[in-house]
């Protein structure tokens, strides 16, 4: 079994979109907890703000597999194939971590870990004494010395799983 951790994120329909996505995420996976909602700016676009949460879970699943599943619960959730990058979305989920593989070619470990407050602050969260497989630093370490000003997060008090 391998320890994964998933960045979500909705800027559209925020606490619907992320409160179905992790009923889906944790009807398909095993050991699941997630961190507290956090609200951020967008980044990279101009648009509304952001809900955003890391949760983490058990899996047997291949990479490749747990990927497919990923956009399909996307898909479900009114994600499109040809959507733009940086854009308004209901629900975007991005693998991590998976175990401590390092792939460059999957970008795992993911590298908006160490650049973005809204997935940095809740790993730390969810697992601040994990190591960062490539900088050999903990997520706790590594939220200590992120530039805390360079973007706005606030935690929300709410039940995501009903």
């Amino acid at each position: 079994m391998a320890r994964v951790f998933i960045g979500v994120g909705s800027n559209l329909h925020r606490l619907k979109s992320v409160r179905a996505g992790l009923k889906l995420l944790q009807a398909e996976f095993t050991n699941f907890s997630h961190s507290s909602l956090y609200e951020s700016e967008a980044v990279g676009f101009k648009g509304g703000t952001f809900y955003n949460l890391v949760v983490a879970f058990d899996t047997d699943l291949s990479v490749s597999r747990l990927q497919l599943i990923l956009k399909e619960i996307e898909k479900k959730l009114g994600r499109k194939d040809n959507a733009i990058k940086f854009s308004a979305r209901k629900l975007d989920l991005d693998l991590l971590l998976y175990d401590n593989l390092v792939d460059v070619t999957i970008n795992v470990p993911r590298a908006e870990i160490t650049s973005n407050a809204f997935v940095l602050k809740p790993l730390k969260e969810l697992a601040p004494l994990l190591v960062h497989p490539t900088l050999n630093k903990t997520y706790q370490q590594l939220w200590l010395e992120y530039p805390q000003q360079k973007q706005k997060l606030w935690i929300l008090e709410v039940n995501l799983i009903q």
